[in-house]
């Protein structure tokens, strides 16, 4: 699978700025995963540089483009663990150009957009017409492309779904999708094969023909910062998923992964200076 996104330039809880956006998360779900696998991600050549310990730690896994602009977040916690965020800079739009300039040859796209304009709907339908597999992160759906304190709405285009083989929503995004509770009718009216919604610690909806199954996370982990975990998780079940699971299955192995992980930042933040 070839994962596809721009770079974006996060700060946390007004720490200095650290690499974002899906490529520097993905690395982690991959390296577990079967198959071949590739990240691309743009963003301007001037912050090449702070992404430097993301392609020291992936190496050939991960292959930065040049943009004329990258994404930027602010990401504040607050004791309750809930997220504030809001957009610093809006990154580049990939056009059907770039998808043949850069040429995945992999079957399984996943698309990881940061804002609603990162991937346009004729790019989806390029990437369609060269025969891939196309998953999307919904948070593509609902993140307006406003700088400012990030906003969240329904006002994406139809378009943008008729081309997925996978579509993922967070739970906060599902609600805004369905303009209410997401169910089995919202699900067939979007018209996606296969619908993930995503509870963090409560599990994960699979929507499948017609039918809908929850499936538990694998543990709780508490009192600790996720940025990334959706990404993480995602990368993982797509890579799974091309390489022959079934969706239940690829779920249960990315919700392990996810966990792994976010018990490892609880170590290291716990552990003495």
């Amino acid at each position: 699978m070839t994962v596809l996104g721009n770079l974006a330039i996060d700060v946390i809880n007004g720490a200095p700025p650290s690499p974002g956006g899906c490529a520097s998360f993905a690395g982690v779900a991959l390296e577990a995963a079967p198959g071949t696998a590739h990240i691309v991600a743009m963003g301007e050549q001037q912050h090449h540089e702070l992404f430097d310990p993301v392609l020291e730690r992936f190496g050939s896994l991960v292959r930065l483009l040049p943009s004329e602009a990258t994404s930027g977040f602010s990401l504040d916690y607050d004791d309750t663990d809930h997220r504030h965020m809001a957009v610093q800079a809006i990154g580049p739009v990939w056009t059907p150009r770039d998808i043949d300039a850069d040429d995945p040859r992999t079957t399984w796209i996943h698309l990881a957009p940061l804002l609603r304009t990162d991937f346009p709907a004729e790019t989806l339908a390029h990437l369609a017409a060269r025969g891939h597999r196309i998953a999307y992160d919904g948070q593509g759906l609902v993140r307006a492309d406003r700088v400012g304190p990030l906003v969240l709405d329904r006002h994406f285009s139809p378009e943008l779904l008729r081309h997925l083989d996978v579509l993922k929503l967070a739970e906060d995004e599902a609600v805004i999708v369905a303009d209410g509770a997401f169910d089995l009718a919202t699900a067939e009216a979007l018209g996606v094969p296969e619908i993930l919604v995503t509870y963090g610690s409560e599990g994960c909806d699979i929507y499948k023909d017609g039918a809908v199954v929850r499936v538990p996370a694998a543990w709780r982990v508490m009192d600790v910062q996720t940025t990334g975990a959706g990404d993480m998780f995602t990368a993982s079940y797509v890579a799974h998923r091309a390489a022959g699971a079934d969706p239940r299955r690829a779920v249960e192995i990315a919700s392990e992964l996810v966990a792994r992980e976010l018990q490892k930042r609880v170590q290291v933040r716990s552990a003495p200076a």
